[in-house]
């Protein structure tokens, strides 16, 4: 049987790479109590990770968020249009996710998904995000983007309350249909991360029903540590190749990983 601590870094590092490409956090998951039959460590854990994976982007993009609370506040000198247009259309790509979380949080926090409908869906998404990439035209820039693309992003993104769309990769493939270049495609999926990642954080908080215990805290912290390191370098490697790599390797990883998940 897998130790505590050894479980607690492998799902760390399986979030922390997972969360921000398009290859499905949920079928990644699934893969250690498949494999070990590894237990459930609870919310608490989710929080951690979660929390570490929020930490990551916000650190990554410090100077983007900086940029976009000046152009926010009145009584700044730094009042770009740019950043407060960006602003604008991140915060309505993020209500499509925030209220099917509401009305459907149970689905998408799941721990009893069918092991054979996420493999499905991961099939599913992951063709959509090819025929979405190949068929981009991808001619535009953040600065055209429009409230109604933004609008359409948001909803691709909320597709992710199905375990096995990923969320990252429902985003990244609505941004390529509305023709978004690669390269603003993932910051934009990136920086939507941030208030999507907060939203999930608030709403495993305000259910409460959990208590710490202080043996849990080094499991905790290892969760939290973990993810946010791993996301880091997640974030700068994809960001740094996307470019050159494309979305076909993500698709084809994630056609084999659906495979093999049928398989088992």
């Amino acid at each position: 049987m897998i130790s505590d601590f050894f479980l607690a870094v492998l799902l760390s590092i399986i979030q922390g790479l997972t969360e921000f490409l398009p290859i499905s956090s949920s079928a990644h998951l699934l893969l250690p109590s498949l494999l070990f039959g590894a237990k459930d460590f609870g919310i608490v854990f989710d929080i951690s990770v979660h929390a570490g994976t929020l930490v990551a982007v916000i650190y990554y993009f410090k100077k983007e968020i900086l940029g976009l609370l000046h152009a926010w506040m009145p009584w700044s000198s730094n009042n770009s249009k740019e950043n407060f247009s960006l602003g604008l259309h991140l915060i309505v790509a993020t209500l499509p996710i925030v209220l099917v979380g509401l009305l459907a949080s149970d689905l998408s926090e799941s721990r009893t998904a069918n092991i054979n409908s996420i493999a499905l869906a991961n099939l599913v998404f992951a063709a959509l995000l090819f025929a979405a990439y190949k068929s981009s035209s991808q001619s535009k820039s953040l600065a055209e983007l429009t409230l109604f693309a933004a609008l359409i992003i948001g909803c691709f993104q909320a597709l992710a309350v199905f375990p096995g769309a990923s969320r990252s990769g429902m985003a990244i493939t609505g941004a390529l249909i509305i023709g978004l270049n690669i390269k603003d495609t993932s910051r934009f999926a990136f920086l939507l991360s941030i208030p999507t990642i907060l939203g999930a954080l608030v709403l495993m908080l305000a259910k409460g029903g959990f208590s710490i215990a202080s043996s849990d805290m080094l499991i905790i912290l290892t969760g939290f540590i973990g993810s946010a390191f791993i996301a880091f370098i997640t974030i700068k490697g994809f960001l740094k190749f996307v470019e050159k790599i494309g979305m076909t390797p993500f698709v084809l990883y994630r056609v084999a990983l659906g495979v093999v998940l049928l398989l088992l």
